[in-house]
């Protein structure tokens, strides 16, 4: 079994319908469940096209006996049932985003997938949730440093 933080986020449609369905698929695949979950937060877009909508966004930890490419992959298609076409703008808006952070401690780096995610210590719509649920992985400087923009919209969800 492997310990694997997935973050989500979604900026179009019905957000937060949006981040329950995806939940409700990882679960699908968690051994026991998802183990964590954030609140729900709202941020502003990074690295996104003038106007382009608020992410809600969120970080759950689930444990799972697929391996991280397996995972990645079922990743993928909850996207792509969601709607989320694979060639695409860079950063454009969407109805479901799924990063895999971590994978247990592994460090991998291919084409597909590096683990751990290479911004996710950039990001303070992951770091913020992260940080809630997972508070020994994320530094108190990391979390001033890029709480910017991020705000807690739903506690439970």
């Amino acid at each position: 079994m492997a310990t694997v933080g997935i973050s989500l986020g979604s900026n179009l449609g019905d957000r937060l319908v949006f981040l329950q369905q995806a939940r409700e698929k990882l679960q699908a695949i968690a051994e026991e469940g998802v183990e964590r979950i954030s609140s729900v937060y709202e941020t502003d877009p990074v690295d996104c096209a003038p106007g382009d909508p608020q992410f809600l966004n969120a970080v759950l930890e689930i444990e799972t006996a697929l391996s991280a490419l397996d995972l990645l992959n079922y990743c993928l298609e909850v996207e792509k049932g969601f709607g989320r076409p694979e060639e695409r703008a860079t950063n454009a808006p969407r109805p479901i985003d799924l990063d895999l952070l971590y994978y247990d401690d592994l460090e991998m780096e291919s084409e597909r997938l590096i683990l751990p995610h290479p911004r996710m210590r950039e990001r303070g719509f992951v770091l913020l949730p992260l940080a809630e649920i997972r508070p020994d992985l994320v530094s108190p400087e990391e979390k001033e440093t890029h709480s910017a923009g991020v705000r807690i919209w739903q506690n439970s969800w």
